[in-house]
C-alpha cells in the first residue's frame, strides 16, 4: 500500500465527474479517464494504476479528452493518468484480485456477495432504484422506512456545508420516511426479490405501537424481505414517540424490538441514534428483546447555515426552519466512537454490527470493519456520486485485502479495537516523535511557524532562507505543523525518542 499518495485531491479539483463523461467518449486507447480520476478521487488510486494497460496509454497522445472535458482545458488528465501509468504503478505490491470472493460476508447468516449496502433513505426508495444499484454491485439495500401512517414532505429539505473544491463534506436533512403506502411497498419487496433473489432486502420499518411493529414486521417478512431494520433514530419525525425519540430509551427499544421478533423469524437489526451519550444501553436493550444486531449511526440532530439577513437556517421554508439530521464525511468520527463502544461491548458478542455514517471511499469503510462493523451502508455519497461509487469501494477494498495477504473481509472484524482505549489514561508519556521537513516541498509559507507560535509551544522558526527549523527542545511533538502544512511537506519521523526538558 502506497504510505503517501502521488495524486492528492486537491489535483482534482477542476473534475467535476461527469455522467456520460465527454473525455471517455474521445480517448483513443478507451481507457475511461473520467473513472480513473473518479477512483484517484475515492482513494482509490492503486486500482486505477494497476487497470491500466501496459506502459503509459497517454504517451504521444494529444490529449483530446482535455479539449472534450465539459470544463475545457482545466482539468490535467493526461498529466494525471501519465502519474498513474509512470509513478504510481511501479510502486505497487500486488496484481488485481481475479475476483471478488474475499468480499463475501452475511448478515446473519444471510449471504452478502460483498459488504456494502445501500443505508435506508431516498436512495433506496423505489423498485427502479434499487434495481438499478443491484445491477451496479451492491449487495443489497435498507429500503426507505417503511409505516402505516401518512407521509407529507417539506421543500427544500436538503443542505450542506462544502469543502475546498465545492465536494459536500456535510449534509442536513429534514426528510422522513417512504410516502408511498405499505401495500405498494410490499409489491416492492416481492419484485425485488423476484428479479434479484441473490440481492439482500433490509426492511426498515417504524410502527407506533407494539401492534403495528408486530404486524409490519410480519409483512415484511412475507413478502420477501430477507433482514428487518428498526427505526429507532430518525430525527425528523412529525409526531412525539417516534424515532430517534425511541432510540434514547432502552425500555422502549426493548420493548418495540421483542413485538417487531413476535412477528418475524428473519433477522432482526436495531437501528440507533447518535443523539445519546453511549449507545450501549440501548443496543444491549435491543438484544434482550431479540434483535440478531444492531446498525448505527442514523443521522445527528443539527442547524446548519443561518443565514446572516433573515436569521433562518437550512433548509428554509416559508422563513421557517427545523432541527434536522446531520450526516456525510464529517460526522465518520462520532460513527466510528459507537461503532467502537459497540464493538468492545462484551455483551453484544455475536452480534451483527452495520455501521454507517460517512462513509465515502473504501478507506471509510475499512475503519468501520476495523472497530467492529461486519456490513457497510451508505447513502450522503451517494446522493453525491451515485451508485457508481460502489466499484471502487469494492475493488478499493479488494485490492488491499489481497495486498495484506487476506482471504476474507471477515477476517479483519475487529482488529483495531484492541489497539483503541476509551480514554488517554493509558498513553505512554515518556517519549516523543518529531516531525520532519521535506526541504524540496516546503515553499517557505510559514503555516507552521505561526501555527506553533499561536497554537503550539513556539518550536519552530523560519531561517534566513523562509525555511522551517525545529528546536527540539521546545518541540513536544504534537504534530499540529503536520496537519497545518498546505503543501504536505511536513510528516512523522517515526521515530520515538526521550523527552528532552522543555525550557
Amino acid at each position: 500500500m502506497l504510505l503517501r499518495r502521488m495524486i492528492r485531491r486537491k489535483d482534482l479539483h477542476g473534475c467535476v465527474f461527469c455522467g456520460n463523461a465527454p473525455c471517455n467518449s474521445v480517448c483513443p486507447k478507451h481507457i475511461s479517464p473520467s473513472k480513473l480520476l473518479m477512483s484517484v478521487w475515492m482513494d482509490n488510486e492503486a486500482v486505477a494504476a494497476a487497470s491500466l494497460p501496459e506502459g503509459n496509454p497517454c504517451a504521444g497522445c494529444d490529449a483530446p479528452c482535455e479539449r472534450a472535458c465539459v470544463k475545457a482545458g482545466e482539468v490535467p488528465v493526461r498529466r494525471l493518468v501519465s502519474t498513474l501509468a509512470e509513478e504510481v504503478r511501479p510502486c505497487l505490491d500486488a496484481a488485481l484480485p481475479e475476483d471478488g470472493a474475499a468480499l463475501e460476508t452475511d448478515i446473519c447468516g444471510v449471504r452478502l456477495e460483498n459488504p456494502f449496502l445501500l443505508s435506508s433513505s431516498v436512495v433506496a426508495s423505489t423498485y427502479e432504484m434499487c434495481a438499478r444499484a443491484f445491477e451496479a454491485g451492491w449487495a443489497g439495500a435498507a429500503f426507505k422506512t417503511i409505516c402505516d401512517f401518512d407521509i407529507h414532505e417539506a421543500s427544500p429539505r436538503y443542505s450542506a456545508l462544502k469543502g475546498e473544491g465545492g465536494a459536500i463534506i456535510g449534509f442536513k436533512n429534514i426528510e422522513q420516511l417512504s410516502d408511498h403506502s405499505v401495500p405498494e411497498n410490499m409489491a416492492t419487496f416481492r419484485k425485488l426479490k423476484k428479479e434479484y433473489p441473490n440481492k439482500v432486502i433490509v426492511a426498515s420499518m417504524m410502527g407506533r405501537d407494539d401492534k403495528e411493529w408486530e404486524n409490519l414486521a410480519r409483512q415484511c417478512q412475507e413478502n420477501g424481505a430477507d433482514v428487518i431494520e428498526l427505526n429507532f433514530s430518525c430525527p425528523n419525525m412529525m409526531e412525539e414517540g417516534l424515532g430517534s425519540d425511541i432510540g434514547q430509551h432502552p425500555e422502549l427499544v426493548e420493548r418495540f424490538t421483542a413485538a417487531a421478533r413476535r412477528g418475524a423469524t428473519i433477522p432482526i437489526l436495531a437501528k440507533l441514534t447518535p443523539n445519546v451519550m453511549t449507545m450501549n444501553p440501548a443496543a444491549e436493550a435491543a438484544k434482550r428483546g431479540g434483535a440478531d444486531g444492531v446498525a448505527a449511526i442514523n443521522t445527528i440532530k443539527s442547524v446548519l447555515n443561518i443565514n446572516p439577513h433573515t436569521y433562518v437556517s437550512e433548509p428554509q421554508v416559508r422563513g421557517k426552519s427545523a432541527v434536522g439530521g446531520y450526516s456525510g464525511n464529517v460526522v465518520r468520527p462520532i460513527a466510528l466512537r459507537f461503532i467502537a463502544e459497540m464493538g468492545k461491548n462484551p455483551a453484544l458478542s455475536g452480534m451483527h454490527i452495520s455501521g454507517m455514517g460517512g462513509v465515502e471511499t473504501w478507506r471509510d469503510a475499512l475503519e468501520f470493519l476495523l472497530l467492529g462493523a461486519d456490513s457497510v451502508q451508505v447513502t450522503t455519497a451517494v446522493m453525491q456520486y451515485g451508485y457508481r461509487i460502489i466499484d471502487d469501494l469494492k475493488s478499493g477494498l479488494n485490492y488491499y485485502l489481497r495486498e495484506k495477504g487476506i482471504r476474507s473481509v471477515k477476517m479483519i472484524d475487529g482488529a483495531a479495537l484492541d489497539a483503541l482505549d476509551e480514554t488517554t489514561d493509558g498513553l505512554e508519556r515518556d517519549t516523543v516523535v518529531y516531525p520532519k521537513f521535506i526541504r524540496e516541498a516546503c515553499v517557505g509559507c510559514g503555516r507552521c511557524e505561526i501555527s506553533c507560535a499561536d497554537g503550539g509551544h513556539q518550536a519552530i522558526h523560519l531561517n534566513e532562507k523562509r525555511r522551517p527549523v525545529l528546536d527540539p527542545k521546545r518541540c513536544v511533538g504534537c504534530h499540529l505543523c503536520v496537519l497545518v502544512c498546505p503543501m504536505e511537506a511536513i510528516f512523522s519521523s517515526g521515530k520515538r525518542v526521550a523527552k528532552t526538558k522543555n525550557v
